[in-house]
């Protein structure tokens, strides 16, 4: 897309209509107007933009985009973003309002533009995480290098550049908060465009990652906290928008909300969230930062119940705060931890207010912030930051400033007294003092408050240490060591805060997924929350993008996975922990298999022998996997979803399962679903590819007792 103009040809001409639009009062009027300017556009030669350039890294699609090919004859919206950014994601449900308002069909093709900031954000399997993360589901291009970016003169993210069905410039809009904007764009450019006959209803060729992934137990652990003195973990299941509680073992205790987004509160078996990130536990309390509903909401074990502590629902901008709980609205709170403030202890509940770079204090009980006056319990109010996107230190807290914080950590003990603060834009770690407030720089980052990009990775003391993207911390009162999950450098570091020095503890530097076990030989993926267990001796990490909370045994330096039992043991009923079976893609091979006679009680034995072409492997550390479903039969398998993982081809992979003593009997006959996705690649080459099969497998079923089990052979060929 080497442009032949840029936004700053736009600017002039659009804000003469931002200008017109601010005065109107009714939609009719802004619908005119709008109206007008787009008919003085099509007049306009210069507007017009070339191509995508070749080459470029696609996700969410079968292969590369062009505007005078897919895209010709769409109102295309390219959405500049990089995937760290809060406000970037602040837009993201309005750009899904418009993608359930508007198909591809009826002349709507959203494209998001991903342009780093970190160089972490350029590597594509990041960019796919996030896209997953997220659940984008429109195209999305890896401008890496910001060529588009710089050709269109883009300044920051987000920003909004709509493009007719010639690849002619339209409007723009930069930075959060238009939505009203957004949508009258939209709607009238499609209506004006569409009255000319210039829009056309072809469909563009779509491919979502998602569909192809395996089932896991986790999808992108956000956070996880400890309760050391009941021996239990709580986990920010943030994929799957859920907590789940466990023993310090692995065995499932609770699982509260999921697998779907939504927001409500009652009896845990019911309750939803959307995307929450923090977790703190203490007792049978759970707070939860539920970060896409902007709200913080509690979780009671002992009554099995859950409710919401502070905001409205809807993304908050109020920077001051100070009303009572559920009646102040707040932006994307990213982590929380218990504290105190006042002399009344743990009667406060920090909050990292991404949203809005601050911090925020919910008070549980009455108490005061420093130099503050009395604050009631519900209380939801500002402690520190001004709002500013900022890596500024100040005495005074509300004129610090902060980047994004996303981990909070307390050290209330002499001589730390202070909140630790992961300020993950700034690349830094902060302390905030209990005592008055005041706002420091511990390691990371640079002296100039407005760099945003002083980032890095690099051992050492205060501002020569350099971080990227920083999202967890967890202070380990035993050793007055704090620990940090370095995000975006695949690391778990620690600082003495003594001497300010930061150093590496366990990851290579490398996005992985590799055990060592040794901690200098582990890899880990965007790591995003950390915890300290038992007295100091281990350390729990999510670790993100693998999908897994993973064990750094501090003792003798050796990493493990932590194990989580599929069993649930809970004893107030919720939502039994499933296992979600990836969607099929298109282009995989179904086999009808002819009835097989069973007896209710009876053992059926898959026994299926996969071969690959010759000259390919399996791809080591992919996940090829199985997933055994009953669809519409869901008594056969109890409700559940049974999966496995694929490792060796030497042997046939033998799949048995426990037929129900009692015959049920529905609309639909009694089938089995065997479904299979492979990762191989060519030994001689770099080239990889998934391939998937399923087989249906129909049931003949007996009331009638037998003895023994029946085995079914099953053949396939990729």
């Amino acid at each position: 897309m080497a442009s032949q103009c840029s936004l700053s040809t736009l600017f002039p001409i659009q804000s003469q209509l931002d200008c017109a639009l601010n005065d109107a009062t009714t939609e009719q009027e802004k619908e005119k107007l709008v109206y007008q300017y787009l008919k003085k556009l099509d007049a306009r030669e210069d507007l017009k933009t070339n191509d995508f350039q070749t080459g470029l890294e696609w996700l969410n699609t079968e292969g590369p985009l062009s505007l005078n090919k897919e895209l010709a004859g769409k109102v295309v919206l390219l959405d500049f973003f990089t995937y760290c950014c809060i406000n970037c994601m602040h837009i993201l449900p309005d750009l899904h309002q418009l993608e359930e308002e508007h198909s591809i069909k009826d002349g709507l093709v959203i494209v998001g533009v991903h342009s780093a900031k970190f160089s972490n954000e350029k590597v594509l399997d990041n960019i796919r995480n996030a896209v997953l993360r997220y659940n984008i589901c429109h195209p999305v291009v890896n401008d890496s290098e910001a060529h588009l970016w710089h050709e269109l003169e883009v300044s920051c993210w987000p920003t909004l550049v709509f493009l007719g069905p010639r690849g002619n410039l339209l409007f723009s809009l930069v930075g959060e908060g238009h939505r009203d904007r957004m949508k009258l764009f939209t709607d009238c450019s499609l209506r004006h465009y569409r009255e000319q006959n210039l829009l056309k209803s072809h469909l563009v060729g779509m491919k979502l990652y998602r569909d192809t992934l395996p089932p896991s137990i986790l999808s992108f652990p956000a956070k996880v906290s400890v309760d050391n003195s009941n021996k239990r973990l709580a986990i920010a299941d943030t994929g799957h928008h859920r907590i789940l509680v466990v023993s310090s073992s692995g065995q499932l205790l609770n699982v509260i909300g999921g697998p779907e987004s939504g927001r409500k509160d009652g009896d845990q078996s019911e309750a939803s969230f959307n995307s929450p990130q923090g977790v703190a536990i203490r007792g049978d309390t759970v707070y939860v930062a539920d970060t896409e509903n902007h709200l913080i909401r509690k979780i009671d074990l002992s009554e099995g119940r859950v409710t919401t502590l502070a905001g409205t629902g809807a993304q908050g901008i109020d920077k001051e705060g100070g009303a009572i709980g559920t009646q102040q609205p707040i932006s994307s709170p990213w982590d929380v931890t218990l504290g105190s403030a006042g002399s009344i202890e743990e009667n406060v509940l920090w909050i990292a207010m991404a949203g809005t770079h601050q911090i925020w204090a919910l008070f549980l009980a009455d108490g005061n912030l420093p130099k503050g006056s009395i604050s009631k319990a519900g209380t939801c109010v500002r402690w520190a930051g001004s709002g500013n996107e900022e890596n500024r230190n100040n005495a005074y807290p509300h004129k610090a400033g902060f980047a994004q914080p996303s981990g909070l950590a307390t050290a209330p003990q002499e001589p730390w007294s202070c909140l630790y603060v992961a300020d993950s834009e700034s690349s830094t770690i902060r302390t905030l003092a209990l005592k008055d407030g005041a706002v420091k720089l511990l390691v990371g980052g640079e002296r100039d408050p407005l760099n945003l990009f002083a980032f890095g990775d690099v051992d050492g003391k205060g501002v020569d240490a350099k971080l990227q993207h920083p999202l967890g911390v967890a202070w380990a009162p035993e050793q007055s060591l704090l620990y940090l999950a370095d995000s975006y450098n695949h690391k778990i570091k620690v600082v003495d805060p003594k001497t300010k020095h930061c150093s590496t503890l366990a990851g290579t530097g490398e996005a992985g997924d590799t055990l060592g076990p040794e901690f200098d030989k582990s890899c880990f993926n965007e790591p995003g929350g950390i915890c300290v267990g038992a007295g100091g001796k281990i350390l729990y990490v999510a670790d993100t993008n693998n999908h897994r909370i993973k064990v750094l045994d501090l003792g003798s330096k050796i990493v493990s996975l932590f194990p989580i039992s599929m069993d649930c043991i809970d004893a107030v009923p919720t939502k039994p922990l499933k296992a979600i079976a990836p969607t099929l893609p298109k282009s995989a091979s179904r086999k009808d298999m002819p009835p097989v006679t069973l007896s209710a009680g009876q053992t059926l034995t898959l026994s299926l022998t996969l071969s690959l072409p010759e000259g390919t492997k399996l791809t080591d550390e992919a996940p090829s996997c199985w997933a055994l479903s009953s669809e519409g039969n869901e008594w056969l398998l109890d409700g559940e979803v049974m999966t496995g993982d694929i490792v060796d081809l030497s042997k046939p992979l033998c799949i048995s399962t426990k037929l129900p003593a009692v015959v049920k009997y529905s609309d639909s006959p009694p089938c089995l679903s065997l479904s299979v996705w492979v990762y191989y690649c060519v030994e001689a080459g770099s080239a990889c590819m998934m391939k998937a099969a399923s087989f249906s497998q129909p049931l003949d079923m007996s009331a009638s007792p037998r003895e023994g089990g029946v085995t079914v052979v099953l053949t396939h060929a990729f």
